[in-house]
Order: C-alpha cells, then sequence, then structure tokens
C-alpha cells in the first residue's frame, strides 16, 4: 500500500484510536476499585468528624479514619417499617445502587419528593455513636437535588433523636463562591442545637430565606439562609424536610422516642 495513500492515513488514524480507546477503558476499570476506596474512605473522614470521634478529621491519617470508623455502629434501617433491619448488613449495602433499583426502592410521591430525588431505597445504613448507656449520636444519610447537583451529606442528631448536633455534605458542585458555601463551618456551627420537631411531633425545621429573630418562638427551629445562595440553601431545607419527615425517618425516629427512656437510648 503506498505510504502516502489516504486508505492507509485513515487507517493508521484508526488503529491509533482504538488503541488508546483500549488503553483508557481499561485503566478506568482497574482503576475503579481504587477510585471507589478513596472516595469511601474520604465520605468516612467525614463520618468520624460528624460523629465527634476527632477534633479535626481533615488532619487523620488514613488508618486513624479507618480505626475510628469501626467505633461506629452501623445499622440498616428499614424506612417502609421504620424498625431496624437486621437481616440486611451494612457493609453490604449499597444505598445509591439500591435507591435505583425498582425492588429495592419506591417512588416518591409527587407532592412529597421536595428533594427531587425521584425515588428512595427501602433500606438504608445509618450510624450510631455507642456509649456504656446507650446512644449518644445518630448519624442520618441525607441527600437532595442542589441548584446543579445532588448534594450528598449526614446530618447528626443528640439522643433525644431531636437536637440537632451537626450537618456535613460530603459531595456537591454547586456554584463556587457561592452555592458550595454551605460546606462553610461557621454556616453549619449555627445548626447546633436546633430542634427537628415540636412537642406535637411536627416537624418544624427548615433553613429561613429571613433573619431569625433570637427571641421568636421559630428560633429554635430556623436557621438562617446564606446570602446569595438562596437556591442551594432551599435545597438543603428542603432535603432535610424530606428525610427527617413522614416519607424518611421520621416514622423510625417515632418509634424510637415512643419506647422507654432506656429502649430509647439502646440501639
Amino acid at each position: 500500500m503506498n505510504n502516502d495513500s489516504t486508505l492507509k492515513a485513515l487507517l493508521v488514524v484508526g488503529l491509533t484510536a482504538l488503541f488508546c480507546s483500549v488503553v483508557v477503558t481499561t485503566t478506568a476499570v482497574t482503576l475503579q476499585p481504587i477510585q471507589r476506596a478513596y472516595q469511601d474512605l474520604e465520605r468516612n473522614r467525614v463520618l468520624v468528624g460528624i460523629a465527634g470521634l476527632a477534633d479535626s478529621a481533615a488532619a487523620l491519617s488514613d488508618r486513624e479514619v479507618v480505626s475510628l470508623f469501626q467505633e461506629l455502629d452501623a445499622r440498616v434501617v428499614n424506612l417502609d417499617t421504620g424498625a431496624y433491619d437486621d437481616s440486611v448488613s451494612a457493609d453490604n449495602l449499597d444505598g445509591a445502587a439500591s435507591a435505583t433499583d425498582p425492588d429495592a426502592s419506591v417512588a416518591i410521591p409527587p407532592d412529597q419528593d421536595i428533594a427531587t430525588i425521584g425515588r428512595r431505597a427501602r433500606r438504608v445504613a445509618i450510624y450510631v455513636v455507642p456509649r456504656a448507656d446507650g446512644i449518644e449520636r445518630m448519624i442520618l444519610p441525607v441527600y437532595g437535588q442542589g441548584m446543579w447537583s445532588t448534594l450528598y451529606g449526614f446530618i447528626a442528631l443528640d439522643a433525644d433523636l431531636n437536637t440537632i448536633v451537626g450537618i456535613t455534605f460530603y459531595e456537591q458542585a454547586e456554584t463556587a463562591g457561592i452555592g458550595d458555601q454551605i460546606l462553610r463551618a461557621d454556616w453549619q456551627a449555627e445548626w447546633t442545637g436546633k430542634k427537628l420537631y415540636d412537642a406535637e411531633g411536627t416537624l418544624r425545621f427548615r433553613v429561613s430565606n429571613q433573619a431569625v429573630d433570637p427571641q421568636s418562638p421559630e428560633a429554635d427551629y430556623h436557621v438562617d439562609a446564606i446570602s446569595g445562595a438562596t437556591v442551594t440553601t432551599d435545597a438543603v431545607s428542603n432535603l432535610v424536610a424530606y428525610w427527617l419527615g413522614e416519607h424518611g425517618f421520621q416514622p423510625f425516629i417515632d418509634s424510637l422516642r415512643e419506647r422507654t427512656d432506656d429502649d430509647v437510648q439502646s440501639p
């Protein structure tokens, strides 16, 4: 074949493209378990931090993260029944995959889908910080659609299962300098001590678009929005309202709180 022929040039280009495609695909497949392990490690770093097991989770070595994570009691909650489900190990539960599996998830009624996620898994892994006489903290996964991305995070509750002790997000792709301000430590600190439900068990918590008056009855339940990031902070308010509401964890929380004090403290 003539070295200057168009056919040969196209053949060389095609073979080169095929070779590069094979290399890229092989590399991606090979690295996928490593990438997943790294993502899990960073998620667990966030969990260790919101669990209160370290003053600065970001400063921990990978080995320290793994060690502290093992101190958490990972449990599975069946959101359909509002009870623990010991038939499934939290280690074997892939929440993201379950949420898209028709057999492992349920469609969210449109009028309740304020987090704009469409479906939710029937079983969800939660994390308990144990203490000698029961529970110190309970950490629940939350997620929902933001302005540009799905926001994934955790909310930590005190032993009364009503007082917020922490909120954090480990995955988001909101506008830099605006929506991503939900990661600000000072804003997240405002959540500490806020209540979810009133004495009648009604969910009252929300992120308010107006400045919260410290003297207002709503001050116990409201957090100020971030100026300029209204859409993202509204999304955060909505995802918390969904996951801590009737179609989320509220039946589970109610069932625990209806027990005796000793039972509530025991996972």
